[in-house]
């Protein structure tokens, strides 16, 4: 095989491997990701991140396991939607330790948005950079399908799957390149949604 002239990596993050966080290690995460959310010095009166908040299954880069969160809460402006991740780093024998939250808000939400097939967020938790100044922004990608027969999402850059994970309760979790420079046109991630027959259901860019 000759030399690829476009060296994009893909899967470059462990699949899930405990899936969604339940018990009182859920209760250890959300601990952290409600302190992130009290700092946040913009937030609205009387939002507050709920007993039960909404994770997503876990995946592994960079040395760090990246659990995703997104919860809807009320405030005194109205209803929102609390997001953003918790970190850590999980030593072959050991607890978890160095832990690292990170939140944000929105008032725009899917239930006033009764088009969108995926309700999704992201954030960008690292760089990719190749030779000549190509590059690329390592981005966690998370959401939820609002459509029926989902079975599967993956991460794609001008149609080539690069990422993949099935869809547990409802939620999914990508890890992958967006944003790449240096190959001519930037190529940006779209998240796709996939039915049990391999039909593909829904397509979502990051910046739609």
């Amino acid at each position: 095989m000759p030399p690829d002239p476009r060296p994009i990596p893909r899967f470059i993050a462990d699949s899930t491997q405990e899936g969604i966080p339940h018990g009182r290690f859920a209760e250890r995460l959300r601990s952290h990701f409600a302190q992130a959310v009290a700092e946040l010095a913009d937030l609205p009166a009387g939002a507050e991140v709920p007993p039960a908040a909404d994770w997503f299954p876990e995946r592994t880069w960079g040395g760090r396991v990246w659990v995703p969160c997104s919860v809807l809460t009320e405030s005194e402006e109205g209803r929102l939607e609390l997001f953003g991740h918790v970190s850590y780093v999980q030593p072959p024998q050991g607890e978890p330790q160095d832990f690292a939250a990170k939140a944000d808000f929105t008032d725009i939400l899917a239930e006033d948005n009764s088009d969108w097939q995926i309700d999704l967020n992201d954030d960008v938790i690292g760089r990719w950079r190749c030779e000549n100044g190509r590059a690329g922004a390592v981005t966690l990608a998370w959401g939820r399908p609002l459509i029926r027969g989902a079975v599967a999402a993956t991460a794609a850059l001008e149609g080539e799957t690069v990422d993949q994970e099935a869809i547990s309760q409802d939620r999914f979790t990508l890890i992958a390149l967006d944003a790449l420079e240096g190959y001519g046109d930037e190529m940006f991630m779209e998240v796709k949604l996939w039915s049990q027959r391999a039909d593909e259901l829904a397509s979502e860019s990051l910046y739609a």
